[in-house]
């Protein structure tokens, strides 16, 4: 190994891309650190941040990087096929990633568009689950997260659960949906109470309630429809 070489470790601890990453997020990297955490290790002349600085001045930058084929890429001395892979799986999500459309987003517009959204879901199950829907500002789903399984009280669901996800997601709304094993979905006092304290939280973080609904044997109840939200 050449002498004047300096490995990842040859680096101090805060100049290290892994380190730095944790430290400061990623956008702190640049794009050949980046690229070194995915390759992981260099070869013996040179370090891994030497070498996917090679790999970036080969290819003039991100731009021609995320057209390269697996050979154009494995032609580059100290590059094999797997670290080309894990460049080109990255490359390949991040794709994917930039082409994802809000237009494939299931919309809901009324309290039966929610319940036929996971009736098939929960109709069936043995307990129950406490689901959150989260909306966007046009009332698409972009995220189900099930923040509770057990018996439903105000004690238990607690509204941090339900909102640090919405504030998480960047949501605008959330829709409440639990199921009653035995069928029948008449809300209990357990369940209103749950929905009160929701709605009161949802209006001091600016983020709405929209509904909860309660999913029994292929039917199903809207507390706003009853009045309570």
């Amino acid at each position: 190994m050449s002498t004047n070489t300096l490995m990842i470790r040859d680096f101090p601890q805060d100049e290290r891309p892994r380190e730095r990453f944790i430290q400061n997020g990623p956008q702190s990297l640049s794009n050949h650190e980046l690229i070194a955490i995915l390759l992981r290790t260099g070869t013996k002349d040179e370090s891994v941040l030497q070498l996917s600085n090679r790999l970036l001045t080969h290819f003039e930058g991100l731009r021609m990087l995320k057209a390269a084929t697996l050979e154009e890429m494995t032609e580059i001395k100290g590059i094999g096929s797997a670290k080309a892979i894990q460049i080109l799986a990255a490359v390949e999500i991040g794709r994917r990633i930039t082409n994802l459309s809000y237009h494939d987003r299931y919309v809901i517009r009324s309290p039966e568009d929610g319940a036929k959204y996971l009736m098939n879901d929960m109709r069936f199950l043995s307990q129950e689950h406490f689901v959150c829907l989260y909306l966007n500002t046009k009332n698409q789903v972009i995220h189900k997260q099930t923040v509770f399984i057990g018996s439903l009280n105000a004690s238990i669901v607690h509204p941090r659960e339900v909102f640090r996800e919405a504030l998480k997601r960047s949501a605008a709304s959330v829709i409440a949906v639990h199921n009653h094993p035995s069928g029948d979905p008449a809300p209990s006092r357990e369940d209103i109470e749950v929905t009160k304290r929701l709605v009161e939280c949802g209006k001091i973080i600016g983020i709405d309630l929209l509904d909860h609904l309660i999913i029994g044997e292929n039917k199903f109840v809207s507390l706003k429809e009853k009045g309570y939200l």
